[in-house]
């Protein structure tokens, strides 16, 4: 029988996930943190979204696409997290080649769908300081429902082409996979043809998504910020730009890990292939994470609200 790492196939059944290679040891001992981190992500962002739909007074825009933004954290994490850990834990490295595509669908369009998501916020809080006799009138239930669609449909669009392209390729290389999810690049890299256009359709995707996201957020905080420095007491300013502060933190800790595990997968030539998948998964998971704790701490209505929980619960 022939060895399913080296036969010739043009549709591999399945792929082999092999985790974080090279240190195939130590994986009990580094499922701990991901598991906790898995965790915390899942309690954190289903509890922002019980905190929202309980509270009447939080049904309004900046709080529809926080909602928006934790059901994007949870699809995202749950995509690959649940298959990492069964990795980790079990050795359960196999995955068929259409749950390893529809996993890197989820991954490619749920990734430009967070990004998309603090667009949507930055224009909130951008409306909110420049504009705040009219916020009410101008981010209507119908406008953040149409803006939720159009990140929707950008995102599940873009993302389409991924999929595609993989199940284009022939594969008669190999079928393992040397990382514990289906990206794009680390599944068309295996094939034996010349994947130039997945090459150019990433780049492409990156430009087109995270540079436009970029920009429009960078342009929003760039008239907020003239907005806050044209008030007249240093108390007015603080107290506004604090207003910001939650979706400031969000934003960097959701481009900072992505921006470096890009920099590190293009230019660390030389850098373990461990470290490399280490660096990824990490870039994954910290956004999930650390969204509803920087919500739940920094946002005055979600943080009195969860005490009053717990209040209620202890009385």
């Amino acid at each position: 029988m022939s060895d399913s790492n080296t036969t010739d196939f043009s549709n591999p059944s399945t792929f082999i996930l092999l985790g974080i290679p090279g240190l195939e040891t130590a994986h009990i001992w580094i499922s701990i943190p991901f598991c906790a981190m898995y965790t915390i992500a899942v309690l954190g962002n289903f509890t922002i979204l019980f905190i929202v739909k309980r509270e009447p007074s939080l049904h309004g825009p900046m709080f529809y696409f926080l909602c928006m933004l934790a059901v994007t954290d949870l699809v995202m994490s749950t995509s690959t997290m649940p298959k990492m850990l069964s990795i980790l834990w079990f050795n359960s490295r196999e995955i068929s080649f259409s749950a390893c595509l529809t996993q890197m669908y989820f991954v490619h369009c749920f990734t430009g769908m967070e990004s998309g998501i603090f667009v949507a916020m930055a224009f909130d809080r951008y409306v909110a300081i420049c504009q705040p006799l009219r916020h009410s009138t101008i981010l209507t239930n119908s406008l953040v429902a149409k803006i939720g669609l159009a990140v929707v449909l950008r995102s599940g669009t873009l993302a389409l082409a991924y999929p595609f392209l993989a199940r284009w390729w022939p594969y008669c290389r190999t079928n393992i996979i040397p990382h514990f999810y289906c990206g794009h690049m680390a599944v068309v890299n295996l094939a034996c043809a010349d994947i130039h256009i997945s090459s150019y359709y990433g780049l492409f995707d990156i430009i087109s998504v995270i540079g436009m996201d970029v920009f429009f957020i960078t342009m929003s905080y760039t008239q907020i910020l003239r907005a806050i420095f044209r008030l007249p007491t240093k108390d007015a300013r603080l107290k506004t730009f604090g207003t910001c502060i939650s979706h400031i933190c969000a934003i960097l800790a959701l481009y900072i890990p992505d921006f470096f595990s890009s920099l590190m997968h293009r230019f660390g030539h030389n850098v373990p292939r461990h470290f490399l998948v280490l660096i990824a998964s990490v870039s994954l998971l910290v956004p999930p994470v650390l969204h509803p704790i920087i919500y739940g701490v920094r946002t005055k209505q979600i943080r009195g609200r969860l005490l009053q929980l717990f209040t209620h619960k202890e009385t």
